[in-house]
């Protein structure tokens, strides 16, 4: 009997587990400069997101305005873990595979060294909504240096 409750409960936990819902990351987002971290001139900046995503992919639409220069960017992100060829900010293109832990996306940005024939250079970005969904947090990480932290608002 302990043994049919055991598999019973194991088995409702694993249920569970996959009906843990994924974050919706839909809509438009305004960079909140004084609530994020480490972002240094970029704290100039002014930046709207305009997300649009379904369950097997999310677009970003990113229009900036940084020292008067307008800027318009588009990010396309693989839901079913599929790498992807995105741009980095400067225009570099680097390979990106994102999946799903719980409710946070996490992105591996893969790219070429600026050097010649350095080592590949690789960057994590862990994307999530605070519980209201009023809030969006993207955490950037490359190798030790610290976390860039971008904290976004719900329009």
């Amino acid at each position: 009997m302990k043994f049919r409750i055991l598999i019973l409960a194991l088995g409702l936990m694993t249920v569970a587990t996959m009906a843990q819902k994924v974050a919706n990351f839909s809509g438009s987002w305004q960079f909140n400069p004084e609530k994020s971290k480490n972002v240094g001139m970029m704290g100039q900046m002014k930046m709207v997101l305009t997300i649009t995503q379904t369950d097997s992919s999310l677009d970003i639409t990113t229009r900036s305005t940084y020292q008067g220069r307008d800027d318009d960017s588009k990010l396309h992100y693989d839901l079913t873990g599929k790498p992807v060829t995105n741009e980095l900010p400067m225009g570099d293109p680097s390979e990106t595979v994102s999946k799903w832990e719980g409710a946070r996306l996490v992105t591996t940005w893969t790219s070429e060294s600026a050097v010649a024939g350095g080592p590949k250079v690789v960057r994590t970005e862990t994307r999530s909504l605070s519980p209201d969904g009023k809030t969006m947090t993207v955490e950037l990480v490359r190798g030790s240096n610290p976390s860039l932290v971008m904290v976004f608002e719900k329009k």
